[in-house]
């Protein structure tokens, strides 16, 4: 349908203005809120994130498409809970305790809401009980945990053994990302899934989500 490509190309080019107002013409022309969200501002966001993957784009330019998604997102958000429409899945992110770096977490949260992920963000500097506690509170499936530093990598691993602890790993999955961050490091810790940048964290939390 043209609309939902115009609310695409719309959100490409960081206009949240026009992405805002095509949403709303596409409501008021009855148009499911789905298809809207899945053919228009979803669609328009994984072309964003493939062209960030292939470094076609910056950094930047995904923070304004981003920002024009959730101008289309917050008309949409209202009719998608009436309508009872259920997200991919519930994640909780955040930087782990003593790390205060965030851009890279940030970006993260930004592709995951624009893949259909319910994303509760709890900044940075988080400890590991709050991961743990946040996730088993809002029934969330996945802890993403972000760190920058060497020094702070080692709280990753305490709350994978927090979720062993309390008999919940297998049931919420965690996947790691971070510059100093390895696939062999998150092995060493019994993470289930590493993210090496945005685009393919998104990737690896979708694989989680559908192996639960």
């Amino acid at each position: 349908m043209e609309i939902l490509n115009q609310i695409s190309d719309a959100l490409q080019t960081g206009d949240d203005a026009k992405t805002a107002e095509l949403t709303k013409s596409a409501i008021a022309a009855h148009i499911p809120p789905k298809d809207i969200l899945d053919c228009g501002l979803i669609a328009g966001m994984n072309v964003i994130g493939e062209k960030f993957k292939n470094h076609e784009i910056f950094l930047p330019d995904v923070l304004l498409a981003a920002r024009a998604m959730y101008a289309g997102m917050d008309l949409l958000k209202p009719l998608l809970i009436k309508d009872g429409i259920p997200t991919i899945g519930k994640i909780v992110i955040g930087s782990v305790h003593g790390d205060l770096h965030d851009i890279g977490k940030n970006l993260v949260g930004i592709m995951l809401k624009g893949s259909g992920f319910d994303v509760i963000d709890l900044g940075n500097d988080v400890p590991p009980e709050k991961f743990v506690e946040t996730a088993v509170a809002n029934g969330a499936t996945v802890i993403g945990m972000s760190a920058l530093l060497t020094t702070t990598m080692t709280v990753m691993k305490k709350v994978v053994d927090l979720l062993d602890e309390k008999g919940l790993k297998g049931k919420i999955k965690t996947i790691v990302g971070g510059a100093p961050l390895s696939a062999d490091y998150a092995r060493e810790i019994g993470a289930d899934a590493y993210g090496y940048d945005g685009a393919n964290a998104v990737e690896e939390v979708k694989r989680l989500v559908a192996a639960a």
